[in-house]
């Protein structure tokens, strides 16, 4: 677990391919940054990092956003625990931020520990997900929201985080229930974005550039690991 406390706008310019839904989304998406990038132009701001900006700043128009209901999750029986709105930062993925990656912590610590730094504003880290060594599924922070999990922010805007409870230090906390639990979930996040089950893709804390966390750890058991998920077969739909 890392902390990311920057708040600025990303210069990154990737973006999702849209469904015909989503094109619709962002034909007024266009009419409305066209506008605003036309008044920023008579205001003298226009050029190259204005729009940018704007592309980032986009669903904080009205009527753009998702939509956001108090409590719901993002994987079906998943437990919703919210994490401290200090820990992650609103935004409108995949529409403004391309999700391609998944990446696996683990928590040097239990399940109730997780979940309680996650719900600290002074922690200023949350991952989406915790797993719980019984397999059960808590989210604490919207999959369509950047999470400070990864310690390095392109990560973390690109990315899904999954915490699970243990020590890297202790094959037994790595159970069957956890990697199967975990398995699912991380096979539908690859469904619901298009991401490869491989391992360039399927990523351990310890692989994030610029992080000085080292989990999951070598007992972590990677070929099982994505064994399991490749053997999912789910369909998920956003």
């Amino acid at each position: 677990m890392n902390e990311d406390v920057e708040r600025t706008v990303s210069e990154d310019t990737d973006a999702a391919t849209p469904t015909d839904g989503e094109r619709r989304r962002f034909s007024r998406r266009a009419v409305l940054l066209g506008g605003t990038a036309a008044g920023l132009t008579a205001a003298g701001v226009a050029g190259y990092a204005a729009r940018e900006q704007l592309k980032r700043l986009w669903w904080r128009l009205p009527g753009v956003d998702q939509e956001r209901e108090a409590g719901a999750v993002d994987y079906p029986g998943a437990e919703w625990v919210a994490a401290s709105g200090e820990n992650w930062r609103r935004a409108d993925r995949p529409y403004d931020y391309t999700v391609d990656r998944v990446v696996i912590h683990v928590v040097q610590g239990s399940f109730a520990d997780a979940l309680r730094v996650f719900r600290d504003p002074e922690h200023r880290a949350a991952a989406h997900y915790v797993v719980r060594r019984d397999g059960h599924v808590a989210q604490t922070v919207r999959e369509m929201d950047v999470a400070f999990h990864a310690g390095n922010r392109p990560y973390n805007e690109r990315s899904v985080g999954i915490e699970h409870e243990g020590f890297v230090s202790r094959a037994s906390s790595f159970t069957d229930a956890m990697y199967r639990s975990s398995a699912r979930l991380t096979a539908a996040i690859c469904e619901r974005y298009g991401i490869p089950r491989d391992r360039e893709h399927i990523v351990g804390h310890v692989e994030v550039p610029g992080t000085d966390h080292t989990d999951p750890g070598t007992l972590w058991d990677w070929d099982r690991y994505l064994r399991l998920v490749r053997a999912v077969r789910t369909r998920t739909a956003r």
